[in-house]
């Protein structure tokens, strides 16, 4: 029996700029559960709920305080059920982020850690002795800015955080904290859900001998110093394979759950690591990388994204996604200025579709949203503010959703956001789009519609045309049928010639007279074929 994830289109909700239902201008869970319809009319089959865990949301709630605990921002474990038992009653599974690698200071694992050399939890966290000139153990960079070590003055040792002060990481060489992380696992598989979203999975286990980083290959010095290094000590370690298959063990224990992992790495290599953590059945069920995250909008780019990994793990299995709560709206980074942001998103989603795999959207982008100008004084981003202003944080991806273009903070919230809500993103709210048949929102629907019902995109190999730039053609195939994508990755008409007899289907904007296909700016068009056909 073919498992419900291999074809399955997640979609992602960030709960505090989902829907806020007591007016305190931050998203909650009640608020989720009340707008659980809209998700479902896109024809969805599962959603991943980012973190709503209790925290001191130094990072957003990616600094967990207690794994087993809800934020009280967000409701309680009540609200968490009543949402779960709604998703499955539309039909839809429930993921929820897992952010292990590391933890937030409050935690009491690691306020214990900190206490003394000697305690029980001495080693759950990664510490070091400093050089005899009081330095750093190495030159392990955080993400965020500065060193990756703090010193403690209670240990008079310093200890590892890939990204805030705030957030230590557990050390992964020490089976007991990995055995309380399981455990926590547990709980929430125990209280019904399908799966999880794996924070930075490759950042789990550290090199034990503390090896200084290399420098990495650049031309041009980087915005940020952590780019200058190649991380080849301080995170994807071969022993993250064993724990990847402990925590493997744990959710087949369940039925038919699932584990998609983020990895977080440069180039080629993130494909790569995609592969070697989901091939088998001992691993990862799926996993996803910051490729097509990127601003790089070429067919090659995309070609070689799925021909990579397909290369390095016949067996394994790739999850895709253009945005996500972490980077700049994809709309925003495809469109040119001046450039049609609904003709983007429109042809982003028949792309995305026509690629193997699991897919991802990120709430919003099934309106065509843009990314929110954020000023310094709006900012609560504080992690990149070292990066200010040419890097402006995630702020912008993170705006609340729109839901009525007339309502206060578009239906948002009665209270003021956390993240204000501006008059370009509420030009794209959801009533305004379930009025027009030509909507981005339409688009959606009808794209993942045609999706679940073409057995070519779900479940056909996938070959690539050799066509060049801006055309990506993607032929998708079943011993039944064969679906012929192509797609043109710029702002101005392309022509191509058709030899051999094919039928339009689907969504599509193309004109075909005879053997002349025209593709409009960000034109896109899937072809039944009858017979292989040849495109130049």
């Amino acid at each position: 029996m073919r498992e419900w994830w291999r074809d399955a289109v997640i979609y992602q909700i960030y709960p505090r700029s989902f829907q806020d239902d007591n007016g305190d201008g931050i998203g909650d869970l009640p608020g989720i559960n009340r707008r659980l319809d809209h998700v479902a009319s896109l024809g969805v089959d599962a959603i991943w709920l980012s973190p709503f865990f209790t925290s001191p949301d130094r990072d957003m709630g990616y600094d967990v305080s207690d794994y087993t605990g809800v934020n009280p921002l967000f409701g309680d474990m009540t609200d968490f059920k009543a949402l779960v038992n709604r998703a499955h009653d539309l039909g839809m599974k429930v993921i929820i982020d897992q952010v292990i690698s590391h933890s937030s200071v409050e935690h009491p694992w690691f306020k214990e850690s900190r206490s003394s050399r000697t305690n029980p939890k001495a080693d759950w966290y990664v510490w070091a002795d400093p050089k005899k000139d009081g330095t750093p153990p190495n030159n392990w960079l955080s993400i965020f800015g500065g060193s990756a070590w703090q010193f403690d003055t209670t240990r008079k040792q310093y200890y590892f955080h890939n990204f805030l002060t705030e957030q230590p990481d557990i050390n992964f060489h020490c089976p007991a904290a990995v055995d309380a992380l399981l455990e926590s696992m547990r709980f929430w598989l125990e209280a019904g859900v399908d799966g999880f979203r794996l924070d930075t999975v490759n950042f789990y286990v550290h090199d034990v001998r503390l090896r200084n980083n290399p420098p990495s290959d650049w031309t041009s010095f980087p915005n940020n110093p952590y780019e200058a290094q190649n991380q080849i000590h301080s995170k994807t370690q071969p022993e993250n394979l064993d724990v990847l298959r402990r925590m493997r063990a744990l959710t087949d224990q369940y039925g038919d759950t699932m584990m998609v992992g983020e990895v977080g790495e440069m180039g080629n290599r993130q494909v790569e690591i995609m592969g070697e953590y989901t091939s088998g059945t001992d691993k990862l069920h799926m996993a996803y990388s910051f490729a097509m995250l990127s601003h790089d909008h070429s067919a090659g780019h995309f070609r070689n994204c799925i021909e990579t990994f397909q290369k390095t793990a016949p067996d394994g299995w790739p999850c895709w996604s253009f945005s996500n709560h972490d980077v700049e709206r994809h709309v925003t980074r495809w469109t040119k200025p001046g450039g049609d942001a609904a003709a983007v998103a429109k042809q982003a989603i028949a792309l995305l579709c026509s690629f193997p795999g699991t897919l991802n959207i990120y709430q919003g982008e099934e309106l065509g949203q843009t990314q929110t100008d954020i000023e310094f004084d709006e900012l609560q981003d504080t992690a990149n503010i070292a990066f200010w202003p040419e890097y402006k944080g995630r702020d912008g991806c993170r705006t609340p959703m729109v839901w009525d273009a007339d309502a206060p903070n578009a239906g948002f919230s009665t209270g003021k956001p956390w993240l204000p809500v501006k008059p370009p993103q509420a030009e794209n709210a959801a009533d305004l789009q379930e009025a027009r048949n030509d909507s981005v929102l339409h688009s959606y629907r009808e794209t993942l519609a045609f999706r679940r019902k073409r057995d070519e995109l779900r479940l056909g190999d996938t070959t690539f045309l050799d066509l060049p730039e801006p055309m990506l053609g993607i032929r998708r195939g079943t011993a039944t049928g064969s679906l012929l994508g192509l797609f043109n990755l710029s702002d101005a008409p392309r022509t191509l010639t058709i030899k051999g007899k094919v039928t339009p289907t689907g969504p599509q904007n193309a004109t075909l007279e005879g053997a002349k296909l025209t593709l409009p700016a960000h034109g896109f068009v899937y072809l039944d074929e009858a017979g292989r056909v040849t495109v130049a």
